[in-house]
Protein backbone atom coordinates (compact mmCIF):
# COMPACT_ATOMS: atom_id res chain seq x y z
CA UNK A 1 0.00 0.00 0.00
CA UNK A 2 1.14 3.80 -0.61
CA UNK A 3 -0.43 6.58 0.81
CA UNK A 4 -0.07 10.47 0.60
CA UNK A 5 -1.05 13.35 2.67
CA UNK A 6 -1.62 16.77 1.55
CA UNK A 7 -0.56 19.45 4.16
CA UNK A 8 -0.83 23.27 4.26
CA UNK A 9 0.78 24.75 6.93
CA UNK A 10 -0.87 27.86 8.23
CA UNK A 11 -3.92 27.03 6.65
CA UNK A 12 -6.54 30.70 7.74
CA UNK A 13 -3.28 32.60 6.28
CA UNK A 14 -2.78 30.69 3.57
CA UNK A 15 -6.57 30.80 2.64
CA UNK A 16 -6.12 34.33 2.39
CA UNK A 17 -3.30 34.80 0.39
CA UNK A 18 -5.17 32.67 -1.97
CA UNK A 19 -7.52 35.44 -2.96
CA UNK A 20 -4.71 37.97 -2.45
CA UNK A 21 -1.77 36.73 -4.37
CA UNK A 22 -0.07 39.84 -3.80
CA UNK A 23 0.74 38.77 -0.10
CA UNK A 24 2.48 35.82 -1.38
CA UNK A 25 5.88 36.01 0.50
CA UNK A 26 4.56 38.58 2.82
CA UNK A 27 4.15 38.77 6.39
CA UNK A 28 0.14 37.76 7.53
CA UNK A 29 -1.58 37.67 10.30
CA UNK A 30 -5.52 36.06 10.76
CA UNK A 31 -7.47 37.25 13.39
CA UNK A 32 -11.11 35.95 15.00
CA UNK A 33 -12.96 37.74 17.84
CA UNK A 34 -15.40 40.79 18.16
CA UNK A 35 -13.85 44.15 17.85
CA UNK A 36 -11.97 45.47 19.76
CA UNK A 37 -10.95 42.12 21.27
CA UNK A 38 -9.65 40.36 17.98
CA UNK A 39 -7.12 38.02 18.69
CA UNK A 40 -4.18 36.22 16.15
CA UNK A 41 -5.46 32.81 15.16
CA UNK A 42 -2.84 32.19 12.82
CA UNK A 43 0.13 33.51 11.03
CA UNK A 44 2.50 32.32 8.44
CA UNK A 45 6.41 31.88 8.50
CA UNK A 46 7.24 35.41 7.47
CA UNK A 47 4.64 37.12 10.41
CA UNK A 48 6.41 34.27 12.91
CA UNK A 49 9.95 35.42 12.32
CA UNK A 50 8.54 38.82 13.18
CA UNK A 51 7.54 37.86 16.67
CA UNK A 52 3.46 37.63 15.80
CA UNK A 53 2.00 34.43 17.58
CA UNK A 54 -1.36 32.79 18.09
CA UNK A 55 -2.80 34.69 21.02
CA UNK A 56 -1.63 38.06 20.87
CA UNK A 57 -4.26 41.01 20.20
CA UNK A 58 -4.70 42.55 17.06
CA UNK A 59 -2.86 45.82 18.36
CA UNK A 60 0.07 43.30 19.66
CA UNK A 61 0.49 41.85 16.48
CA UNK A 62 0.69 45.27 13.99
CA UNK A 63 3.24 46.96 17.09
CA UNK A 64 5.23 43.89 15.99
CA UNK A 65 4.91 44.17 12.82
CA UNK A 66 5.58 47.91 12.74
CA UNK A 67 8.90 47.59 14.61
CA UNK A 68 10.44 45.00 12.90
CA UNK A 69 9.41 45.46 9.29
CA UNK A 70 11.95 46.05 6.55
CA UNK A 71 13.67 44.40 3.35
CA UNK A 72 10.81 45.17 1.49
CA UNK A 73 8.21 43.49 3.92
CA UNK A 74 4.78 45.12 4.77
CA UNK A 75 2.37 43.37 7.19
CA UNK A 76 -1.51 42.41 6.45
CA UNK A 77 -3.43 41.47 9.22
CA UNK A 78 -7.16 39.91 7.87
CA UNK A 79 -9.93 38.64 9.45
CA UNK A 80 -11.58 35.04 9.56
CA UNK A 81 -13.34 33.67 6.50
CA UNK A 82 -14.67 30.44 6.56
CA UNK A 83 -15.85 30.95 3.34
CA UNK A 84 -12.80 31.34 1.59
CA UNK A 85 -11.18 28.35 3.83
CA UNK A 86 -14.02 26.11 2.90
CA UNK A 87 -13.47 27.01 -1.03
CA UNK A 88 -9.21 27.07 -0.21
CA UNK A 89 -9.56 23.29 1.41
CA UNK A 90 -12.21 22.35 -2.30
CA UNK A 91 -9.15 23.63 -3.95
CA UNK A 92 -6.70 21.11 -1.92
CA UNK A 93 -9.50 18.11 -2.83
CA UNK A 94 -9.54 19.29 -6.13
CA UNK A 95 -5.54 18.27 -6.59
CA UNK A 96 -5.90 14.88 -4.88
CA UNK A 97 -9.13 14.01 -7.13
CA UNK A 98 -7.05 13.19 -10.59
CA UNK A 99 -4.27 10.90 -9.26
CA UNK A 100 -6.97 8.65 -6.91
CA UNK A 101 -9.96 7.98 -7.13
CA UNK A 102 -9.93 7.10 -2.87
CA UNK A 103 -9.47 10.52 -1.04
CA UNK A 104 -10.39 11.15 2.52
CA UNK A 105 -11.66 14.80 3.45
CA UNK A 106 -11.79 15.39 7.17
CA UNK A 107 -14.48 17.68 8.58
CA UNK A 108 -11.97 19.04 11.09
CA UNK A 109 -9.10 18.99 9.52
CA UNK A 110 -9.40 21.28 6.39
CA UNK A 111 -5.68 21.98 6.08
CA UNK A 112 -5.23 18.66 5.43
CA UNK A 113 -6.24 15.56 2.36
CA UNK A 114 -5.28 12.24 2.33
CA UNK A 115 -5.34 9.60 -0.37
CA UNK A 116 -4.50 6.19 -1.37
CA UNK A 117 -1.37 6.23 -4.43
CA UNK A 118 -1.72 2.23 -4.49
CA UNK A 119 -0.83 0.82 -8.04
CA UNK A 120 -0.67 4.63 -9.54
CA UNK A 121 2.60 4.84 -10.20
CA UNK A 122 1.29 2.98 -13.70
CA UNK A 123 -0.48 6.02 -14.87
CA UNK A 124 1.83 8.55 -13.21
CA UNK A 125 5.68 7.49 -12.56
CA UNK A 126 7.46 7.04 -9.37
CA UNK A 127 6.34 7.60 -5.63
CA UNK A 128 8.32 11.07 -5.95
CA UNK A 129 6.76 12.10 -9.56
CA UNK A 130 3.52 12.09 -8.27
CA UNK A 131 4.45 13.64 -4.99
CA UNK A 132 6.34 16.57 -6.69
CA UNK A 133 3.41 16.81 -9.52
CA UNK A 134 0.43 17.20 -6.64
CA UNK A 135 2.56 19.92 -4.81
CA UNK A 136 2.52 22.24 -8.03
CA UNK A 137 -0.80 21.67 -8.68
CA UNK A 138 -1.99 23.20 -5.55
CA UNK A 139 0.68 25.93 -6.11
CA UNK A 140 -1.34 26.52 -9.78
CA UNK A 141 -4.13 26.97 -7.28
CA UNK A 142 -2.94 29.17 -5.16
CA UNK A 143 -2.00 27.13 -2.36
CA UNK A 144 1.85 26.18 -1.06
CA UNK A 145 1.44 22.59 0.38
CA UNK A 146 3.62 19.97 1.79
CA UNK A 147 3.16 16.46 0.42
CA UNK A 148 4.50 13.14 1.81
CA UNK A 149 4.04 9.84 0.58
CA UNK A 150 4.52 6.56 2.94
CA UNK A 151 3.27 3.10 3.16
CA UNK A 152 1.59 4.20 6.36
CA UNK A 153 -0.64 6.65 6.76
CA UNK A 154 0.17 8.05 10.21
CA UNK A 155 3.73 8.14 8.89
CA UNK A 156 2.54 10.51 5.67
CA UNK A 157 0.39 12.42 8.15
CA UNK A 158 3.72 13.20 10.54
CA UNK A 159 5.90 14.01 7.47
CA UNK A 160 3.73 16.57 5.65
CA UNK A 161 3.27 18.37 8.88
CA UNK A 162 6.65 18.38 9.83
CA UNK A 163 8.69 18.21 6.72
CA UNK A 164 8.73 21.14 3.80
CA UNK A 165 8.04 20.52 0.15
CA UNK A 166 7.28 16.73 -1.11
CA UNK A 167 8.91 13.94 0.80
CA UNK A 168 8.75 9.97 -0.25
CA UNK A 169 9.17 7.42 3.26
CA UNK A 170 10.33 4.40 1.96
CA UNK A 171 8.52 0.99 3.51
CA UNK A 172 10.55 0.16 6.56
CA UNK A 173 12.55 3.44 7.23
CA UNK A 174 9.50 5.73 8.71
CA UNK A 175 11.26 5.84 12.22
CA UNK A 176 14.23 6.49 11.22
CA UNK A 177 12.69 9.55 8.64
CA UNK A 178 10.18 10.78 11.69
CA UNK A 179 13.00 11.11 14.23
CA UNK A 180 14.22 13.88 13.79
CA UNK A 181 10.78 15.60 13.74
CA UNK A 182 9.42 17.43 16.91
CA UNK A 183 7.06 16.32 19.49
CA UNK A 184 4.42 18.38 18.61
CA UNK A 185 3.71 17.24 15.22
CA UNK A 186 2.10 14.48 16.68
CA UNK A 187 -0.11 16.22 19.01
CA UNK A 188 -1.58 18.72 15.67
CA UNK A 189 -2.45 15.69 14.00
CA UNK A 190 -6.23 15.48 15.82
CA UNK A 191 -5.17 11.98 17.17
CA UNK A 192 -5.65 13.52 20.89
CA UNK A 193 -8.30 15.84 22.31
CA UNK A 194 -6.89 19.33 22.22
CA UNK A 195 -7.21 20.11 26.04
CA UNK A 196 -5.24 16.74 26.49
CA UNK A 197 -2.60 17.57 24.12
CA UNK A 198 -1.55 20.56 25.63
CA UNK A 199 -0.96 18.50 28.50
CA UNK A 200 1.03 15.96 27.24
CA UNK A 201 2.82 18.61 25.39
CA UNK A 202 3.92 20.67 29.02
CA UNK A 203 4.18 16.90 30.19
CA UNK A 204 7.14 16.34 27.46
CA UNK A 205 8.35 19.75 28.01
CA UNK A 206 9.45 19.02 31.59
CA UNK A 207 10.45 15.88 30.62
CA UNK A 208 12.80 17.21 28.63
CA UNK A 209 11.44 15.67 25.11
CA UNK A 210 11.61 17.56 22.27
CA UNK A 211 12.02 15.26 19.20
CA UNK A 212 9.96 11.74 17.89
CA UNK A 213 13.73 9.97 18.41
CA UNK A 214 13.27 10.65 22.20
CA UNK A 215 9.79 9.45 22.99
CA UNK A 216 10.33 6.42 20.84
CA UNK A 217 13.25 5.55 23.14
CA UNK A 218 10.96 5.33 26.36
CA UNK A 219 10.62 2.19 28.08
CA UNK A 220 6.44 1.17 26.68
CA UNK A 221 5.66 0.53 30.09
CA UNK A 222 6.61 3.50 31.54
CA UNK A 223 4.91 5.56 28.55
CA UNK A 224 1.53 3.58 29.88
CA UNK A 225 2.19 4.19 33.35
CA UNK A 226 2.20 7.94 32.89
CA UNK A 227 0.38 9.01 29.95
CA UNK A 228 -2.26 6.22 30.05
CA UNK A 229 -3.32 4.67 26.51
CA UNK A 230 -2.75 7.67 24.71
CA UNK A 231 0.84 7.45 24.89
CA UNK A 232 1.31 4.65 24.26
CA UNK A 233 -0.62 5.43 20.99
CA UNK A 234 1.36 8.18 20.45
CA UNK A 235 4.44 6.11 20.79
CA UNK A 236 3.59 3.86 18.28
CA UNK A 237 3.28 6.64 16.00
CA UNK A 238 6.73 8.25 16.60
CA UNK A 239 8.03 4.49 16.26
CA UNK A 240 6.08 4.72 12.18
CA UNK A 241 3.47 1.87 13.30
CA UNK A 242 0.80 3.74 12.76
CA UNK A 243 -2.58 1.00 12.15
CA UNK A 244 -4.34 4.03 10.60
CA UNK A 245 -6.96 3.10 7.78
CA UNK A 246 -7.93 5.44 4.78
CA UNK A 247 -11.75 6.23 4.97
CA UNK A 248 -12.97 7.72 1.73
CA UNK A 249 -15.38 10.02 1.30
CA UNK A 250 -17.34 11.25 -1.64
CA UNK A 251 -18.33 14.98 -1.27
CA UNK A 252 -20.47 16.40 -4.23
CA UNK A 253 -19.21 18.73 -6.58
CA UNK A 254 -19.26 22.28 -5.63
CA UNK A 255 -17.25 25.16 -7.45
CA UNK A 256 -17.78 28.31 -5.03
CA UNK A 257 -15.11 30.77 -4.33
CA UNK A 258 -15.76 33.81 -1.94
CA UNK A 259 -14.06 37.16 -0.69
CA UNK A 260 -14.94 39.20 1.91
CA UNK A 261 -13.57 43.26 1.69
CA UNK A 262 -11.91 44.54 4.12
CA UNK A 263 -13.58 47.96 2.65
CA UNK A 264 -16.56 48.24 0.54
CA UNK A 265 -15.58 48.88 -3.29
CA UNK A 266 -17.89 51.31 -5.08
CA UNK A 267 -15.72 51.22 -8.45
CA UNK A 268 -16.52 49.28 -10.80
CA UNK A 269 -12.99 48.38 -12.07
CA UNK A 270 -11.90 47.77 -8.53
CA UNK A 271 -14.63 45.45 -8.79
CA UNK A 272 -13.53 43.58 -12.19
CA UNK A 273 -10.14 43.62 -10.10
CA UNK A 274 -11.48 41.20 -7.35
CA UNK A 275 -13.87 39.52 -9.40
CA UNK A 276 -11.24 38.66 -12.02
CA UNK A 277 -9.44 36.71 -9.25
CA UNK A 278 -12.42 34.73 -8.30
CA UNK A 279 -13.19 33.70 -11.80
CA UNK A 280 -9.37 32.43 -12.31
CA UNK A 281 -9.86 30.40 -9.14
CA UNK A 282 -12.44 28.41 -10.47
CA UNK A 283 -11.72 27.87 -14.53
CA UNK A 284 -8.52 26.57 -11.89
CA UNK A 285 -10.62 24.59 -10.60
CA UNK A 286 -12.69 23.13 -13.04
CA UNK A 287 -9.22 22.32 -15.16
CA UNK A 288 -7.85 20.55 -12.11
CA UNK A 289 -11.07 18.31 -12.65
CA UNK A 290 -11.34 18.18 -16.39
CA UNK A 291 -14.63 20.25 -16.20
CA UNK A 292 -16.37 23.19 -17.76
CA UNK A 293 -19.08 25.23 -17.09
CA UNK A 294 -22.21 26.60 -18.74
CA UNK A 295 -23.58 28.54 -15.68
CA UNK A 296 -22.12 31.05 -13.64
CA UNK A 297 -23.89 32.54 -10.24
CA UNK A 298 -22.76 36.00 -8.64
CA UNK A 299 -23.96 37.13 -5.17
CA UNK A 300 -22.70 40.22 -3.70
CA UNK A 301 -23.64 41.42 -0.72
CA UNK A 302 -24.00 45.31 -0.41
CA UNK A 303 -24.08 47.85 1.88
CA UNK A 304 -24.68 51.71 2.13
CA UNK A 305 -25.18 53.94 -0.84
CA UNK A 306 -23.13 53.88 -4.22
CA UNK A 307 -21.62 55.63 -7.21
CA UNK A 308 -23.04 52.93 -9.27
CA UNK A 309 -25.36 54.74 -11.77
CA UNK A 310 -25.78 55.44 -14.86
CA UNK A 311 -28.72 57.46 -16.77
CA UNK A 312 -30.19 53.92 -17.51
CA UNK A 313 -30.21 52.68 -14.30
CA UNK A 314 -31.13 55.20 -11.69
CA UNK A 315 -29.34 54.79 -7.86
CA UNK A 316 -32.43 53.31 -6.00
CA UNK A 317 -32.81 51.66 -2.56
CA UNK A 318 -31.19 48.27 -3.18
CA UNK A 319 -31.88 44.93 -1.47
CA UNK A 320 -28.99 43.54 1.07
CA UNK A 321 -27.91 41.03 -1.84
CA UNK A 322 -27.18 41.58 -5.49
CA UNK A 323 -27.61 38.57 -7.40
CA UNK A 324 -27.63 37.92 -11.24
CA UNK A 325 -26.56 34.41 -13.34
CA UNK A 326 -24.74 34.41 -16.44
CA UNK A 327 -26.18 31.31 -18.47
CA UNK A 328 -24.23 30.04 -21.16
CA UNK A 329 -24.85 28.26 -24.45
CA UNK A 330 -22.25 25.65 -24.52
CA UNK A 331 -19.91 24.84 -21.88
CA UNK A 332 -16.97 26.89 -21.72
CA UNK A 333 -13.31 27.62 -19.42
CA UNK A 334 -12.30 30.94 -20.28
CA UNK A 335 -11.64 33.25 -17.66
CA UNK A 336 -11.23 36.28 -20.29
CA UNK A 337 -14.16 35.62 -21.93
CA UNK A 338 -16.18 34.59 -17.99
CA UNK A 339 -14.80 38.34 -17.04
CA UNK A 340 -15.61 40.23 -19.89
CA UNK A 341 -19.08 38.62 -19.35
CA UNK A 342 -19.54 39.61 -16.06
CA UNK A 343 -18.27 43.30 -16.81
CA UNK A 344 -20.72 43.80 -19.82
CA UNK A 345 -23.84 42.12 -17.37
CA UNK A 346 -22.51 45.08 -14.51
CA UNK A 347 -22.67 47.33 -16.59
CA UNK A 348 -25.95 46.87 -17.81
CA UNK A 349 -27.49 45.57 -14.60
CA UNK A 350 -24.90 47.58 -11.78
CA UNK A 351 -25.36 46.95 -7.64
CA UNK A 352 -26.89 49.98 -5.89
CA UNK A 353 -24.47 50.22 -3.58
CA UNK A 354 -20.91 49.12 -1.93
CA UNK A 355 -20.18 45.93 -2.63
CA UNK A 356 -18.57 44.31 0.63
CA UNK A 357 -18.76 40.58 -0.17
CA UNK A 358 -18.75 38.45 -3.33
CA UNK A 359 -19.57 35.10 -3.80
CA UNK A 360 -18.95 33.43 -7.42
CA UNK A 361 -20.77 29.97 -8.27
CA UNK A 362 -19.92 27.99 -11.29
CA UNK A 363 -21.97 24.86 -12.39
CA UNK A 364 -20.01 21.80 -13.18
CA UNK A 365 -20.59 19.94 -16.59
CA UNK A 366 -18.47 18.02 -18.74
CA UNK A 367 -16.53 19.68 -21.42
CA UNK A 368 -17.53 20.29 -25.00
CA UNK A 369 -16.10 17.78 -27.60
CA UNK A 370 -16.92 19.17 -31.47
CA UNK A 371 -14.61 18.24 -34.90
CA UNK A 372 -14.94 20.22 -38.09
CA UNK A 373 -15.54 18.48 -41.24
CA UNK A 374 -13.37 18.80 -44.33
CA UNK A 375 -16.67 20.11 -46.22
CA UNK A 376 -18.19 22.36 -43.39
CA UNK A 377 -17.95 25.73 -42.87
CA UNK A 378 -16.00 27.10 -40.16
CA UNK A 379 -18.71 28.23 -37.59
CA UNK A 380 -18.00 30.95 -35.09
CA UNK A 381 -16.27 30.19 -31.78
CA UNK A 382 -18.64 29.81 -28.78
CA UNK A 383 -16.51 32.54 -26.70
CA UNK A 384 -16.54 35.20 -29.21
CA UNK A 385 -20.07 34.90 -30.28
CA UNK A 386 -21.18 34.70 -26.88
CA UNK A 387 -19.28 37.93 -26.22
CA UNK A 388 -20.49 39.62 -29.19
CA UNK A 389 -23.80 38.93 -28.48
CA UNK A 390 -23.77 40.18 -25.10
CA UNK A 391 -22.60 43.68 -26.41
CA UNK A 392 -25.23 43.72 -28.80
CA UNK A 393 -27.98 43.54 -25.80
CA UNK A 394 -26.13 46.31 -23.64
CA UNK A 395 -26.70 48.58 -26.47
CA UNK A 396 -30.20 47.10 -28.03
CA UNK A 397 -33.03 48.76 -25.88
CA UNK A 398 -36.63 46.81 -25.99
CA UNK A 399 -38.86 49.72 -26.82
CA UNK A 400 -41.67 49.13 -25.15
CA UNK A 401 -42.61 47.02 -21.83
CA UNK A 402 -45.35 45.28 -23.87
CA UNK A 403 -42.56 44.37 -26.58
CA UNK A 404 -40.36 43.15 -23.45
CA UNK A 405 -42.66 40.84 -21.81
CA UNK A 406 -43.80 39.30 -25.49
CA UNK A 407 -40.39 38.53 -26.60
CA UNK A 408 -38.69 38.34 -23.43
CA UNK A 409 -34.97 38.51 -24.54
CA UNK A 410 -34.13 41.31 -26.43
CA UNK A 411 -30.93 39.57 -28.72
CA UNK A 412 -31.67 35.89 -30.30
CA UNK A 413 -32.92 34.14 -32.91
CA UNK A 414 -36.72 34.27 -33.31
CA UNK A 415 -39.11 30.93 -32.74
CA UNK A 416 -42.05 30.40 -34.08
CA UNK A 417 -45.25 29.51 -31.31
CA UNK A 418 -47.30 26.30 -31.53
CA UNK A 419 -50.12 28.58 -32.03
CA UNK A 420 -51.99 29.55 -35.03
CA UNK A 421 -52.49 33.46 -33.85
CA UNK A 422 -50.37 35.69 -36.31
CA UNK A 423 -47.09 36.61 -35.55
CA UNK A 424 -46.99 34.30 -32.37
CA UNK A 425 -42.68 34.07 -31.98
CA UNK A 426 -40.49 34.75 -29.52
CA UNK A 427 -36.46 35.87 -28.90
CA UNK A 428 -34.98 32.71 -27.57
CA UNK A 429 -30.95 32.41 -26.76
CA UNK A 430 -29.18 31.92 -30.36
CA UNK A 431 -26.94 28.68 -30.02
CA UNK A 432 -25.33 27.47 -33.73
CA UNK A 433 -26.23 24.84 -34.59
CA UNK A 434 -23.87 21.83 -34.21
CA UNK A 435 -22.17 19.97 -36.87
CA UNK A 436 -22.79 16.24 -36.89
CA UNK A 437 -19.93 15.20 -39.61
CA UNK A 438 -18.64 16.34 -42.79
CA UNK A 439 -20.99 14.67 -45.94
CA UNK A 440 -20.09 11.22 -47.58
CA UNK A 441 -17.76 12.13 -50.77
CA UNK A 442 -20.30 10.26 -52.71
CA UNK A 443 -23.09 12.66 -51.34
CA UNK A 444 -21.57 16.39 -52.45
CA UNK A 445 -23.91 17.01 -54.22
CA UNK A 446 -27.70 18.23 -53.34
CA UNK A 447 -30.40 17.00 -54.26
CA UNK A 448 -32.39 19.35 -56.29
CA UNK A 449 -35.45 21.35 -53.79
CA UNK A 450 -38.81 21.86 -54.58
CA UNK A 451 -39.80 25.02 -55.93
CA UNK A 452 -41.27 27.20 -52.34
CA UNK A 453 -43.40 30.17 -52.80
CA UNK A 454 -41.84 32.68 -50.17
CA UNK A 455 -43.98 35.65 -48.18
CA UNK A 456 -42.53 39.26 -48.46
CA UNK A 457 -44.33 40.06 -45.44
CA UNK A 458 -45.18 44.14 -44.47
CA UNK A 459 -43.81 45.35 -41.24
CA UNK A 460 -46.83 46.97 -40.14
CA UNK A 461 -49.53 45.55 -42.39
CA UNK A 462 -50.93 47.99 -45.00
CA UNK A 463 -54.06 49.48 -44.40
CA UNK A 464 -56.33 49.10 -47.59
CA UNK A 465 -59.86 49.26 -48.78
CA UNK A 466 -61.78 46.59 -50.20
CA UNK A 467 -64.65 46.18 -52.43
CA UNK A 468 -66.45 43.30 -52.22
CA UNK A 469 -68.87 41.06 -54.44
CA UNK A 470 -70.32 38.35 -52.08
CA UNK A 471 -67.77 38.82 -49.78
CA UNK A 472 -65.01 38.02 -52.37
CA UNK A 473 -62.78 41.01 -52.88
CA UNK A 474 -63.29 42.45 -56.50
CA UNK A 475 -60.91 45.75 -55.87
CA UNK A 476 -59.16 47.21 -53.93
CA UNK A 477 -57.77 51.03 -53.19
CA UNK A 478 -54.83 52.01 -50.84
CA UNK A 479 -52.98 54.96 -50.54
CA UNK A 480 -49.97 53.14 -49.69
CA UNK A 481 -48.59 50.17 -51.88
CA UNK A 482 -45.58 49.17 -53.84
CA UNK A 483 -44.92 50.79 -56.84
CA UNK A 484 -45.49 47.62 -58.94
CA UNK A 485 -48.83 47.48 -57.41
CA UNK A 486 -51.55 50.27 -58.51
CA UNK A 487 -53.64 52.20 -56.14
CA UNK A 488 -56.55 51.05 -57.77
CA UNK A 489 -56.44 47.72 -58.60
CA UNK A 490 -59.10 44.72 -59.81
CA UNK A 491 -58.64 41.55 -58.52
CA UNK A 492 -58.42 38.96 -61.23
CA UNK A 493 -58.03 35.74 -59.07
CA UNK A 494 -58.92 35.20 -55.15
CA UNK A 495 -59.20 32.19 -52.99
CA UNK A 496 -60.33 31.80 -49.57
CA UNK A 497 -61.55 32.76 -46.67
CA UNK A 498 -59.65 31.38 -44.20
CA UNK A 499 -60.62 32.12 -40.76
CA UNK A 500 -58.74 31.79 -37.66
CA UNK A 501 -59.58 33.33 -34.03
CA UNK A 502 -58.53 32.18 -30.19
CA UNK A 503 -57.28 33.22 -26.88
CA UNK A 504 -60.09 35.00 -25.75
CA UNK A 505 -58.31 35.11 -22.17
CA UNK A 506 -55.40 37.20 -23.41
CA UNK A 507 -55.76 39.62 -26.38
CA UNK A 508 -58.37 37.88 -29.00
CA UNK A 509 -57.50 37.75 -32.53
CA UNK A 510 -59.78 36.89 -35.21
CA UNK A 511 -59.30 37.48 -39.12
CA UNK A 512 -60.20 35.87 -41.99
CA UNK A 513 -57.39 35.96 -44.79
CA UNK A 514 -57.56 35.90 -48.82
CA UNK A 515 -54.92 34.86 -51.17
CA UNK A 516 -55.42 37.33 -54.47
CA UNK A 517 -54.04 38.32 -57.66
CA UNK A 518 -53.65 41.45 -58.65
CA UNK A 519 -52.73 43.11 -62.20
CA UNK A 520 -49.34 44.92 -62.22
CA UNK A 521 -47.83 47.13 -65.10
CA UNK A 522 -46.20 43.73 -66.02
CA UNK A 523 -47.83 41.12 -64.63
CA UNK A 524 -49.69 39.68 -62.31
CA UNK A 525 -49.07 40.03 -58.20
CA UNK A 526 -49.95 37.34 -55.73
CA UNK A 527 -50.95 38.97 -52.43
CA UNK A 528 -52.04 38.05 -49.07
CA UNK A 529 -54.82 40.04 -47.55
CA UNK A 530 -57.00 39.65 -44.00
CA UNK A 531 -60.00 40.87 -42.59
CA UNK A 532 -59.62 41.64 -38.86
CA UNK A 533 -62.78 40.49 -37.95
CA UNK A 534 -62.98 42.59 -34.29
CA UNK A 535 -62.55 46.08 -36.39
CA UNK A 536 -63.90 44.60 -39.82
CA UNK A 537 -60.70 46.53 -41.22
CA UNK A 538 -58.73 45.05 -44.43
CA UNK A 539 -55.06 44.77 -44.38
CA UNK A 540 -52.37 43.79 -47.14
CA UNK A 541 -50.61 41.37 -45.34
CA UNK A 542 -47.66 40.91 -47.96
CA UNK A 543 -46.44 39.32 -51.52
CA UNK A 544 -45.87 36.38 -52.95
CA UNK A 545 -42.57 36.24 -54.52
Amino acid sequence: MLFACIFVPDFPAAAIVRNEPELRGQVVAVVEGTPPLLRVIAANQQARRFGVAAGMTKLQAAARMAAKRGDGQRGAIRRRSLEQEAAAHAALADCARPFSPRVEEISDAPDMVLLDLDGVERLFGSARTVAVEVARRASELGLEANVAVAANLDAAICAARGFPGATVIPEGEEAERLASLSIGVLLENGSVESGRAREMLETFDHWGIRTLRAFAALPEIAVSERLGSDGVYLQKLARGQGTRELAPTDTPLRFEEAIELDYPIEDMDALAFVLNRLIEQECARLAARALSTNELRLRMKLEGTSSFQSPDHPLTQSPDFYERTIRLPVPMLDAKTFLRLWQLELRANPPGAPVAKIWLTADPVEPRFTQGGLFLPDAPEPERLELTLARIAGVVRVRSKEAAQTNGARVGSAEVLDTHAPDAFRVKRFVPRQMDGAPSLHKTKQARQPTTTALRRFRPPVRIDVETDGGRPVRLHAARLPDFIAANSEVVWCAGPWRSSGEWWNQQWSREEWDVAVQSQADHVFCRLYRDARIGAWFMEGTYD
